[in-house]
């Protein structure tokens, strides 16, 4: 087995993960490249790969933001839709559902479509819901709409015929036509091809809309990696947590919206512990999500550029997706995120980040704005050890809060913390209270570059008394790619099929058609499942599949009661097939910290940006403590334990507290009380009074509240 490179492109940082044959791993954090995000990759990839041999590598695993910026910005190519006589106006009509700022507002105005109406076509046929074709395929109205989509200069269509799950074969004659003069086009009955036009429509329309863009990407990013010598297969994360071949993922590029948060999502489920609660605060944002049994939460349906706080998945106010996803709330608060006072002087924090470009104004890149970065640094949660930073840059930044509020620096950055704080703990609400969840039987599983400084106190909120916070915790989403299994999903709507089971085995057969494998094949799972609803009912369920129309109706019966809080019978029908076929990579748990690669690259922001001068911390000494730090990484040496002056408002203000890293406390005799201190090459733990830190498995960190402890 040779070696695999993991790679995740954030809002702020990028993180890449080199996993050596024995397990051992080499880690990079290099500032995202936002005009070209391949640049980053090639920083990262170059600094982990060292003097290592490039042809040794034998995998890369991509997760990445492409396609999701792209909706969210509106910079996808021009597309053209193409749809049944009659239906032209489904996607203009759209649907929308008003947040609460728009609820009253009588100038209010609906959000473009994501296709201009003038760019819908129609062609004249119609096939009934059992696929039954009432209006055969009219060519010639086929052909006229090619021409003028070709007149237009559009190099991207997307059809959706009514009914097309049932029958696909207008959708088929249709994209056939098309193809002669139109260089890109997707189909509905290829892509997802369910029930609900609407939706169905709109799945389509995206994936025709950034499929070109992560074509052209993904092209691009081969060529620059076998530039360094690495001709491994590139792979990609999709929005469901498997992963797909770079080709897959450019043909099916709406599965990879929701690429990059999913990965994080599969290092937390891989901890070991069954019910966790995923938490993950990068420079951007935040996310939270559900883990039960060790299996996130999914989704099959999720909004992508609406409103509302949790990352615009509000349903009805975005672009509705139908594709399997990681079940997440999502909120614009990361370490990068800026506070600011509104016009009545009170106190806000995000959406608006300062990224990597200019950055928190102490990475002394040029940013001034006060951050959720420039905030912890003031209160002494993080230090200059494990990133080189200015903390006079970050008082001034505070000082533009401070003097307008009437209060001391430490408060203003205090209560930035605790604004944040607050904002990360509402999307720990959403995906569990919410939902019928008590949150108090979960551990929070704490990741990203910035989660595990606010982890306990997000924790605290909720009762729950444990925060895990596990190895290689800043770029633990990189490292979850490469747990990931490689895998291709089916859907198939279907009123009334004669033979479920025969239908279950021909979408595995195509599933796993796509993975080069037969679905008998060692190592290869298949798993099934249905859509069930109450005849009559509009809206179904997703249940495991089951020969047994008793045990199926069973776990329809037991997945109503559980989302609707009922009991409820009566006859019910089957409406989708579902499959999911997964080839799992070699297994190679990665080893604890102390075997981290001498080559290993702490994340200095400065080391990738040419435009760093002027005020700026000594990347050598920790200003606070006075230690040395390892210049050529950025990481303190040694294992020596030192203090550093902190503040928590529970002691009054700042006080010394313990500082440690993962080999110190690994070294101590018993538990580490707070308040106190665990600094990671590429994040920080902040032990707050009232927990305790201790080592755990795989090179983890538990922080156990002391009440919890004493149960």
């Amino acid at each position: 087995m040779g070696y695999a490179i993991g790679v995740d492109v954030g809002g702020t940082f990028t993180d890449v993960v080199l996993r050596h044959p024995s397990g051992a791993v080499t880690v990079a954090k290099c500032l995202s490249t936002h005009d070209d995000p391949i640049a980053g990759i090639v920083a990262g990839v170059t600094r982990v790969l060292g003097g290592l041999d490039p042809a040794l590598v034998t995998r890369v695993v991509h997760a990445t933001t492409l396609a999701t910026n792209a909706v969210l910005e509106r910079r996808g190519v021009r597309v053209a839709f193409v749809t049944t006589r009659g239906f032209r106006s489904i996607v203009p009509l759209g649907r929308h559902a008003r947040v609460e700022e728009e609820r009253y507002d009588l100038r209010f105005t609906p959000p473009p479509p994501p296709v201009d109406p003038a760019d819908c076509f129609e062609v004249v046929e119609r096939v009934s819901a059992r696929g039954e074709v009432l209006t055969p395929l009219d060519l010639p109205s086929v052909r006229r709409a090619a021409r003028e989509i070709a007149r237009r200069g559009i190099t991207s269509a997307a059809v959706c015929l009514l009914h097309s799950y049932a029958n696909p074969a207008h959708e088929r004659r249709v994209a056939a036509v098309l193809r002669a003069s139109v260089p890109d086009v997707v189909v509905s009955s290829e892509v997802w091809p369910e029930i609900r036009e609407y939706e169905r429509a709109t799945t389509t329309i995206m994936s025709a809309y950034v499929g070109p863009l992560m074509a052209a990407y993904l092209s691009r990013l081969r060529d620059r990696l076998a530039e360094l010598g690495v001709r491994a297969p590139v792979h990609v994360m999709e929005s469901g947590g498997g992963v797909v071949s770079a080709e897959l993922a450019a043909r099916r590029a709406v599965a990879t919206i929701e690429s990059g948060p999913a990965a994080g999502v599969l290092a937390a489920a891989g901890i070991g512990l069954p019910d966790v609660i995923s938490f993950d605060m990068g420079g951007t944002t935040a996310k939270a999500c559900v883990v039960r049994g060790g299996r996130p939460e999914i989704t099959h349906e999720f909004h992508v550029g609406g409103k509302g706080s949790f990352g615009g998945r509000r349903a009805g106010t975005g672009v509705p997706i139908r594709t399997p996803a990681i079940d997440l709330a999502e909120v614009g608060a990361g370490g990068g995120s800026i506070a600011w006072l509104d016009a009545a002087g009170t106190l806000r924090v995000g959406p608006r980040s300062a990224g990597s470009s200019p950055g928190p104004a102490c990475y002394g890149l040029g940013g001034a704005e006060p951050t959720v970065t420039d905030a912890n640094l003031v209160l002494g949660y993080l230090g200059s050890a494990s990133l080189p930073l200015s903390p006079p840059l970050a008082e001034k930044a505070l000082d533009r809060l401070a003097g307008p509020l009437g209060v001391p620096r430490a408060e203003a950055a205090l209560a930035v913390h605790t604004i944040v704080s607050a904002a990360m703990a509402s999307a720990v609400h959403v995906v569990t209270v919410q939902r019928g969840i008590d949150p108090r039987g979960f551990a929070l599983v704490a990741f990203g570059g910035a989660g595990p400084m606010h982890a306990a106190r997000v924790a605290g909120r909720f009762g729950i008394g444990r925060v895990v916070v596990p190895a290689y915790c800043g770029v633990a989403s990189a490292a979850g790619l490469l747990t990931g299994a490689l895998s291709a999903d089916r859907v198939l709507s279907r009123l009334g099929a004669a033979d479920p089971a025969g239908l279950l085995d021909a979408l595995a057969r195509e599933a796993a058609g796509d993975l080069g494998v037969s679905p008998d094949d060692t190592g290869v799972r298949v798993e099934r499942s249905v859509d069930v609803r109450f005849r009559g009912q509009a809206h179904e369920l997703t249940v495991p599949w089951s020969a047994s129309p008793d045990v199926l109706r069973g776990r329809f019966f037991a997945r109503y009661a559980q989302v609707y809080g009922i009991e409820q019978r009566g006859e019910v029908e089957l409406v989708g097939y579902r499959v999911r076929v997964t080839l799992p990579p070699p297994a190679s748990p990665p080893e604890p910290p102390a075997a981290r690669q001498p080559g290993t690259a702490g994340p200095d922001p400065r080391a990738a940006d040419p435009r760093a001068a002027g005020t700026r911390a000594d990347p050598r000494t920790d200003t606070r403590t006075g230690t040395r730090a390892d210049t050529r990484t950025g990481t303190r040496t040694g294992t020596r334990t030192g203090t550093r002056a902190a503040y928590f408002p529970e002691l009054g203000g700042y006080t010394d507290v313990p500082l440690h890293t993962r080999a110190t406390l690994a070294a101590l005799p018993g538990v580490l009380p707070g308040p106190a201190v665990v600094e990671d090459p590429e994040s920080t733990i902040v032990v707050p009074p009232g927990w305790t830190a201790a080592p755990g498995p795989a090179g983890a960190v538990h922080l156990l509240r002391e009440e919890a402890a004493g149960a």
